[in-house]
């Protein structure tokens, strides 16, 4: 008793021995996507990625002003803090972008989307920088090296609190 062949339902000429778990349709090795639980077709899993990036996002349209807000005011006093302390900002400057990243996320109520790392960066980032627009106006009117000691540490303040607030909202994990 020999039982027809049955063809991939994405290519129409290739043979299928496997299903998807999900929809039960024939699929050939190319369009198999090995999970966990067995074999699924690509558009079963664009569907599954589909509707874990719509869970994914949880912020609401005001967060994002509310991350920019915060990260952007605690930037600004961090820059300005940076340029009293000076050397010691290198050990300063990842805690206090912990804190600015624990700060955002207690202040939107935890709730979460992929761009929301990126905008209370930019807050960082843009508080940090408003600091130092008088040193900077000053020192390319002068040119003189005495207001680039004011431009040294705050710059590095806002490099290390703005990656350590990125990777924190993020939840990267950096290997030890």
């Amino acid at each position: 008793m020999s039982s027809s062949p049955n063809y991939c339902y994405r290519h129409s000429s290739r043979e299928a021995t496997l299903r998807c778990n999900t929809c039960d349709n024939y699929i050939c090795p190319s369009c198999a996507v090995h999970t966990p639980t067995g074999y699924k077709c690509k558009d079963c899993i664009k569907d599954r990625n589909r509707d874990f990036n719509r869970a994914y996002t949880s912020a609401l349209w005001y967060d994002y002003l509310v991350a920019l807000l915060v990260a952007g005011c605690l930037g600004f006093i961090g820059t300005l803090i940076s340029t009293r302390i000076g050397f010691f900002i290198i050990f300063i400057g990842a805690i206090a972008g912990t804190y600015i990243a624990r700060a955002v996320q207690w202040s939107i109520k935890r709730r979460r989307s992929k761009s929301m790392p990126v905008v209370a960066t930019a807050g960082v980032v843009v508080g940090g920088l408003l600091t130092q627009t008088f040193s900077l106006i000053n020192f390319f009117l002068s040119w003189e090296i005495f207001w680039l000691s004011y431009l040294l540490w705050p710059a590095i303040f806002i490099v290390l609190a703005a990656v350590t607030t990125y990777t924190n909202m993020t939840g990267i994990k950096l290997r030890r």
